[in-house]
């Protein structure tokens, strides 16, 4: 289970105020940096990785059969911050049957004719199941804000009246926050367990791994001519990202800001955040009734007399 106190730094605190300049994308652990080697702390990152898989995958097992809870991972992050190789890694050892995974892009015209919550709302996971999203509702104040001229597509009553890619103001994106604090505390109060991580990425490391796509033939179909536009606006994300965590890290449904600079730290720190939320859960198997048990006992006794 992933230390109390690495939870502790990882998670933003409700009710302050996010600063990414104050959070190092690099971290490799606790007063490891000077002392300890990169080798070293990627071997520690990577036993740490496959323990919390195994342990992962029991908790998953006795969260699917108390039928008690969801659970709900939302992954935001900047391009090449390593989503997919997270989820990837993370959820290898569990079993597809109780797990979901829903990646959302632009939203159609369907979505469109909705709140910016409805399409989030059919993927939601029922009791028993991990859900994963990769992107959510927040691109509603994180891509949206950067780029307000994407509500007019929304066709919304208070945006009709305002000059067209104007950004509404203050007042609109506070109403957003709102709207997204009630609807987590809807969920939570409800049975679901909302595991909210941002990988914070450099925007040094996202210059690597872009070369990395275009120099490498079988990952150049995962650089799209979008991504360059997208980054001259780096500073403009980072500012969304700050203003949209601090205003949605939530005693019921709090912000970990997770270090992925290192894909094998992000990801150690990733499966033991999910790992320590199941199991601090505290659930047991389902105990069978008077009925259960006697039906039990009677399926027992048929099927031993089978054998005489």
């Amino acid at each position: 289970m992933i230390d109390h106190d690495v939870v502790s730094s990882l998670r933003v605190k409700p009710g302050s105020t996010l600063q990414l300049k104050d959070r190092d994308p690099a971290w490799t652990g606790p007063g490891k940096g000077e002392h300890q080697g990169k080798t070293e702390a990627r071997a520690e990152a990577n036993a740490a990785l496959e323990a919390s898989i195994v342990e992962l995958a029991g908790a998953q097992e006795l969260f699917y059969a108390s039928d008690t809870y969801a659970a709900l991972v939302i992954v935001q992050a900047m391009d090449a911050a390593g989503k997919d190789g997270m989820i990837k890694h993370v959820m290898s050892g569990l079993n597809p049957q109780g797990c979901q995974v829903f990646a959302f892009k632009q939203p159609s015209s369907e979505e469109l004719d909705h709140t910016f919550l409805w399409r989030c709302m059919k993927a939601l996971p029922e009791r028993g199941r991990i859900g994963i999203f990769n992107r959510s509702y927040y691109e509603e104040t994180l891509v949206v804000r950067v780029h307000p001229e994407l509500l007019a597509h929304q066709r919304l009553p208070v945006i009709a009246k305002q000059k067209p890619g104007t950004d509404p103001g203050n007042t609109f994106w506070r109403e957003r926050y709102e709207d997204i604090n009630a609807f987590e505390r809807h969920l939570t109060r409800n049975g679901t367990v909302i595991l909210k991580l941002f990988l914070h990425v450099s925007k040094e490391e996202q210059r690597r791994r872009f070369l990395d796509r275009l120099e490498t033939p079988n990952k150049q179909w995962k650089f799209s001519a979008a991504d360059l536009p997208e980054r001259a606006r780096w500073d403009d994300y980072m500012r969304a990202y700050e203003a949209t965590i601090s205003a949605t890290s939530t005693e019921w449904a709090p912000w970990y800001v997770i270090p992925a600079d290192h894909k094998w730290m992000a990801r150690a720190l990733v499966a033991g955040l999910l790992t320590s939320t199941i199991q601090g859960l505290h659930l047991h198997f389902p105990e069978p009734t008077r009925e259960d048990q006697a039906a039990l006992d009677e399926a027992r006794r048929q099927l031993e007399a089978e054998g005489s």
